[in-house]
């Protein structure tokens, strides 16, 4: 979690002095925008879609909560809840244009930060639920989602590299939170019912 802040922190000190990663990030966007058919490209930019992203992970929730899960369920719904909070003020203090246009608001990305959330936060509900053996699937599948999404946002030119990796460094926390919190809710141990034994 230290770390992810901490390169979070440096990301954006870069990108706001206009400093090397900056200098670094816009070289590397200029090689790669446009690259990719641009349909394939298209619909992995969607993927970081609200209308996308929101009902994988509200599917998740109401898994979680329909087999006892509520502390982990609750804090998904507020890690997804946090992100435009947390992404548009700095949007806004930023204000680092876009690739392919002059206007503002781009670092770090809401897409890509929406995409990391309810993608892996949805595989860490399911996969407390999985057999010990395929538990690797379903955060396997999140984190394919996830960089899938980024690339489309990159290549399709919606979003310079560093405003998605900035944006992943920012939910990485939100998700470990999750990931601490148990799984399964605990429960008291019922009572016996059995009559207590007469001493002799």
């Amino acid at each position: 979690m230290t770390t992810a802040l901490a390169l979070f922190a440096l990301i954006t000190w870069q990108v706001a002095a206009l400093g090397p990663l900056r200098r670094a990030d816009k070289r590397l966007d200029r090689a790669v925008v446009g690259r990719g058919p641009a349909s394939l490209t298209e619909f992995l930019a969607d993927l970081g879609n609200l209308a996308v992203a929101l009902p994988v992970l509200a599917t998740a929730v109401a898994y979680a909560l329909w087999r006892g899960s509520l502390l982990r369920a609750s804090a998904a719904v507020l890690a997804i809840a946090a992100v435009p909070a947390l992404v548009a003020p700095l949007k806004s203090l930023i204000a680092r244009p876009g690739p392919l246009t002059a206007e503002t608001g781009y670092y770090p990305s809401g897409h890509a930060a929406t995409a990391a959330v309810a993608y892996c936060g949805a595989a860490l509900l399911v996969s407390a639920y999985v057999r010990p053996g395929r538990r690797w699937w379903p955060s396997s599948l999140a984190v394919v989602l996830t960089f899938a999404a980024g690339v489309g946002l990159v290549l399709r030119g919606y979003h310079w590299p560093l405003d998605v990796f900035g944006s992943w460094c920012l939910c990485l926390p939100l998700l470990l939170l999750i990931h601490r919190l148990p799984a399964r809710n605990s429960r008291r141990p019922r009572a016996s019912r059995a009559p207590a034994a007469k001493d002799r």
